[in-house]
C-alpha cells in the first residue's frame, strides 16, 4: 500500500513542510549578567513592554509576571492573562502559553531563554506553535514584525545600544 489512506487516490501529493509556518526566533544582548537580564525581563516588564500598542488596554496599563501568569492590568482594574507560565527556571528561562487578548484556547507557545555571552547576556526569544492560534498565519505575521520592537525597547531599557540583534 502506497498510501496509508486507501481512498485517497494514488500521488496524491504530502503536505510540504515548507508550508508549515516556522518559529519565530529573536536574540539581543544585552549588557550585564544573566541575573540582571532575567529580572529585567520578568520583574520590570512594566517598564519597558511598549503598552501603547502591544497590549490590551493601551498605555497606563501595567504589565507583570505573577505567580505561574503574565497579567496586564488596566488602570481601571481590568485584567488579562498574557499567558500561564509552565516552566520556570530563573535565571536561566522560561516556556509559557501565550495568548495576549484572546483565551488559552487559542495560545501559542513562547519560550525565552538568557545565556551569558562575551559582551554580556544574550536573550534568545523562540515563539512558535502558531497552530494554537485563532488565524495562525497572521498570528505570526504579527509576531514576527512585533517582537523585534518589543527587544528593542528591552535593549535600551537594559541600557544597550538599539539594533543589536
Amino acid at each position: 500500500m502506497d498510501n496509508l489512506f486507501s481512498h485517497a487516490p494514488a500521488g496524491t501529493p504530502e503536505p510540504d513542510p515548507a508550508d508549515e509556518l516556522v518559529p519565530v526566533v529573536a536574540s539581543v544582548v544585552v549588557p550585564g549578567g544573566v541575573a540582571r537580564a532575567f529580572m529585567g525581563f520578568t520583574e520590570h516588564t512594566h517598564l519597558w513592554w511598549p503598552l501603547e500598542d502591544r497590549s490590551v488596554y493601551g498605555a497606563g496599563s501595567y504589565v507583570e509576571f505573577e505567580e505561574s501568569l503574565i497579567l496586564e492590568t488596566a488602570d481601571d482594574g481590568r485584567t488579562a492573562v498574557w499567558g500561564s507560565i509552565d516552566d520556570w527556571r530563573p535565571p536561566l528561562s522560561f516556556h509559557a502559553s501565550w495568548h495576549p487578548g484572546t483565551t488559552a484556547m487559542w495560545s501559542t507557545e513562547l519560550r525565552v531563554a538568557f545565556k551569558a555571552v562575551a559582551d554580556g547576556t544574550e536573550l534568545r526569544l523562540v515563539h512558535s506553535g502558531w497552530e494554537g492560534a485563532e488565524d495562525p498565519a497572521a498570528a505570526r505575521a504579527d509576531y514576527a514584525a512585533g517582537w523585534p520592537r518589543v527587544l528593542e525597547r528591552f535593549v535600551r531599557f537594559m541600557g544597550a545600544g538599539a539594533g543589536t540583534q
